[in-house]
This record gives structure tokens, C-alpha cells and sequence, in this order.
């Protein structure tokens, strides 16, 4: 409990306070606006984090993604165009409503559905964490290097792509983590004589540059117009919320719990969360045949179920320094700027932080209703914000934050360039995770590989010897065999007889 306190004294010191609701308002702001995803407005945060101490810095990111995933829903019903992926699941029922005359139920559902959703997350998160991150204490590198390596596999798993786009840009992920020093012979790699190099690409630069430049860039390609958008009010928000949540009680509390534990995967996300628990809840339905003609049943346990995915993908990332998704990679490398390396030891080290965090994810949910109805009343000068002055703000953005992290005009271009490789690989329709975890687990997987070989002698028998890590072995590569087999047998059927 006196951990709880001083985590808590040190969430609503009124400078943390500030900061949070400063940012939830910026969350809110980059959800509404269609084409501004929770991850790239992380990503532009990440430069004023800089001159953050660590919770305030947490405090900033944890707030405006939360914000940011609620926010999405609001275009999404207004214009049928989703302001983030994890809103694109139930954006056909919730504009259906609004053709209905059900515009304020549907985002008032949407609201209170996150909250909860998020206040779940945050309880599976502050439970399920510390009990992980005690058991993992015992872990040696063989243990480590399985969990990377399942890891791995799972962002390819879960990627909404093919397997094989998902598995591509996997290895253009892991071929960057090579770049820099071999971390057990001390030789260089791929550095090509730049000394900016030597350390290995910089992770800020990198994630700015893929979930912003090139979203610029799209956005260049196909401005959108925004046409004129209807007015909400605050009692219709109100009025009808309670008696729908109660009806739809059992799936929001099944999609809650459903959304944390697919957010723990790491790849996985709140947009696939939501995907899934919205086909789930419509198995589940007694009328799923009004699925997709404006029916609440969808939005809610949908809705509850992205947000609790974003606490959930907190879970490896502090327990095992794996990213849940690619918002708590950007969390990852601001941990790293900090000094504050992820894994089980940060639970003794840095315990008040971790509680620090679970109080922030409370706050911010808690946030969420009043800033949510105010985002929602003021969601037409939102939305009408000018894009051709918005975007050359962020990119200006982008350009400050990417020379800030090393002061070097190297990370500039390596932003700029990696940001056009992003934006070419997503019109091809490969995803951008898998690239992300292959670069921040790429030296680990190394790392601990390297080590249990030196250990064993150059024996793989060991990688099998101790229980846990045996056991994480034969699962990971019994995952790759049914991808193989999956594979090689869809590839028959397509065949031509």
C-alpha cells in the first residue's frame, strides 16, 4: 500500500496533472481527425518526452493513446470514416445509428464501453504483472531467447496481412537490428564507415518516421474533404446509455477481458481485438442478422474490447521488455531514453513507477468521460481543422523530434527514408508491426542465442533441458509447423487440378 501511495502522490503532483490532461486533450484531437492513428500521435509525442522525467513521460503517452482510441469512433459514426484502425470493426452499425437518429447513443455507448473496457485492461494489468514478472525472475538467456523468438512469431500470427508479407517484413526488421556492433565479437556491421551507425539505428527516428512521414504522405496522395457533420447533445449522449450497457452487460464484460488478453500477444493491437471480439459477439448474438444495419450489440462489446487491449499490451512489455503493439514500442524506447531498461527486474527496481503507470491508466480512463463528451460536443471544429496546415506542423514535428533523440541530421534522413519505405510497404499491403518487433527484438534474440550457445558449448540440447524454456521451445516450434502446414495445404487447394 505505501508503494500504491507514493505512486499515486506522484501521479497528481499538479505539473503530472498538467501534462496528462494536456495530452488526453492532444489524444483526442489526433482520434478525431481521420488519417491520425494512436500510434503516430505517440510517435509526435516522443520529442517533448525528451525533457520529461519518467512518469509525467509515461503519463503523456498512456493518456493521448487512450483518448486517441475512444476518439477514433467519433468520424467514424459522423462520416463513416473510422480515426483509427481499432474503430473500423463497428463503424457501418455506428453510422447506421446516426442515419437512424441514433448518433448520440451510439457515441455515448462508445465512451462509457471504453472506459470500462480500459478499466478492465488495467485490472488485468496490475494482477496479472507483477505475478508474471515474479515467476520470470528465474529465467536464464535460454528461457529469454524462446520468449523473443515467440514473440516473433506471434506478430507474424496475428498480422492482419498473409503470412508471408507478415514474415517479409519481419525480416527487414531483424536484417536493421544487425546494423551496428556484434554484440558478442565487437565487430562492426553494415555501418558502410558512418560512426552514426556504429551503436545501431536509432528506434525514435525509426518509429517516427514509419507512422508519420508516411502517413503525410498518404494524406499528400488523397486529401480528404470533410463534408458538413451533424450537431451532438449532451442528455441524448446520456440518456438510453445505461439501460443499453445493462442489456449488453454479459458481452461487454466477456469482449473486456477477451480485448486484454489479445492485447498481451505481441503484434496483435486494439484493431485486431476489436475485429475479433466483434465477430465473436455476433456468433454469440441472438440476432446477429442485424449485425451491420445499426445495431448497438457490436459497438459495445467491440468498443470495450480495443481500449482493454491497450492496457493488456502493457503486459509483456514491463514484464518482458516485448511490446504488446506498436504503441508500447514507442513506450519502449522512451523507457530506454530514460535509462529504464524493461523486464522483471523493473518490478524491484522501479516499483513505484510500474504502480505509477496502473494509477495513470486509471486516471486516464476515468478522464475519459467528461474530456470524451466535450470531444464529442466540439467534434465538428475538430474535424474541420485544415489539412494543408495541419500536416506541415507535424512534419516539422517529426524533423525536431528525429534530430532531438541523437542532435544529429543523420536521424533526420534515416526518418525520412524509413518513412517512405513504410509508406511503400503498406500500399502493398504488408504491415508495419512485424517490421517493428523484428527491430527491437532482433538484438535480443541475438543476444541471449549467443549467450546459451557459449553456456551449452555450441549444444542445442540445453535450449530444451530446463522445463520452462522447453517448454516455450516445442510450443514456438510447433506454432511454425502449423503455419507450414497451413500454408503448404492452402497452396494445394489453390493448385489448379
Amino acid at each position: 500500500m505505501d508503494t500504491l501511495a507514493a505512486a499515486t502522490s506522484m501521479v497528481f503532483r499538479p505539473d503530472v496533472l498538467a501534462i496528462i490532461v494536456a495530452a488526453s486533450a492532444y489524444g483526442l484531437f489526433i482520434g478525431a481527425i481521420p488519417g491520425l492513428t494512436a500510434t503516430m500521435g505517440a510517435a509526435l509525442l516522443v520529442p517533448i518526452t525528451f525533457f520529461l522525467e519518467p512518469v509525467p513521460a509515461i503519463g503523456a503517452i498512456v493518456a493521448a493513446t487512450t483518448m486517441a482510441i475512444f476518439a477514433g469512433d467519433i468520424p467514424g459514426a459522423m462520416l463513416r470514416i473510422p480515426g483509427t484502425p481499432a474503430s473500423a470493426a463497428y463503424t457501418e452499425d455506428a453510422y447506421k445509428m446516426r442515419q437512424k437518429g441514433q448518433l448520440e447513443l451510439a457515441l455515448g455507448a462508445n465512451l462509457f464501453c471504453s472506459a470500462i473496457g480500459g478499466l478492465v485492461g488495467v485490472a488485468v494489468l496490475a494482477i496479472a504483472a507483477p505475478q508474471i514478472a515474479e515467476f520470470a525472475l528465474g529465467f536464464s538467456s535460454y528461457e529469454y531467447f524462446w520468449l523473443a523468438l515467440l514473440g516473433l512469431t506471434c506478430a507474424v500470427l496475428v498480422s492482419s496481412a498473409s503470412a508471408v508479407k507478415g514474415a517479409l517484413s519481419l525480416s527487414i526488421g531483424l536484417l536493421l537490428s544487425t546494423v551496428g556492433i556484434d554484440v558478442v565479437m565487437g565487430s562492426r556491421r553494415f555501418t558502410f564507415g558512418e560512426t552514426e551507425l556504429i551503436a545501431g539505428i536509432s528506434i525514435i527516428p525509426v518509429l517516427i518516421g514509419m507512422f508519420a512521414i508516411g502517413e503525410i504522405l498518404r494524406r499528400i496522395g488523397d486529401p480528404m474533404a470533410i463534408p458538413p457533420l451533424p450537431k451532438a447533445r449532451m442528455e441524448a449522449m446520456l440518456a438510453g446509455v445505461g439501460r443499453t450497457l445493462w442489456m449488453y452487460r454479459n458481452g461487454v464484460a466477456r469482449s473486456s477481458a477477451i480485448g486484454a488478453i489479445i492485447g498481451a500477444l505481441p503484434g496483435a493491437g486494439a484493431d485486431i481485438a476489436a475485429w475479433v471480439t466483434y465477430a465473436i459477439s455476433k456468433r454469440f448474438s441472438r440476432t446477429p442478422e442485424k449485425y451491420g444495419s445499426g445495431h448497438p450489440e457490436g459497438i459495445v462489446n467491440a468498443s470495450s474490447a480495443n481500449n482493454a487491449a491497450l492496457s493488456g499490451a502493457y503486459v509483456p512489455t514491463l514484464v518482458f521488455g516485448i511490446p504488446g503493439d506498436t504503441i508500447t514500442a514507442i513506450l519502449i524506447g522512451v523507457l530506454l531514453m530514460k535509462g529504464i531498461t524493461p523486464g522483471p527486474m523493473v518490478f524491484v527496481m522501479n516499483e513505484g513507477l510500474v504502480s505509477a503507470v496502473f494509477v495513470i491508466f486509471v486516471l486516464a480512463n476515468l478522464l475519459m468521460i467528461p474530456l470524451g463528451l466535450l470531444a464529442v460536443l466540439a467534434a465538428r471544429r475538430i474535424m474541420g481543422a485544415p489539412q494543408p496546415i495541419l500536416f506541415p506542423i507535424i512534419l516539422v514535428f517529426c524533423i525536431i523530434g528525429s534530430f532531438a533523440s541523437n542532435n544529429t541530421l543523420f536521424d533526420v534522413w534515416l526518418m525520412l527514408g524509413l518513412g517512405l519505405v513504410a509508406f511503400v510497404l503498406e500500399e502493398n499491403a504488408f504491415p508495419l508491426a512485424p517490421m517493428i518487433l523484428g527491430l527491437i527484438l532482433g538484438p535480443l534474440v541475438e543476444e541471449n542465442l549467443m549467450q546459451s550457445l557459449i553456456k551449452s558449448s555450441g549444444g542445442f540440447a540445453e535450449f530444451f533441458a530446463r522445463p520452462i524454456a522447453g517448454t516455450l521451445g516445442v510450443f514456438t516450434l510447433g506454432l511454425w509447423a502449423l503455419m507450414l502446414f497451413f500454408a503448404l495445404r492452402r497452396r494445394m487447394q489453390e493448385a489448379p487440378q
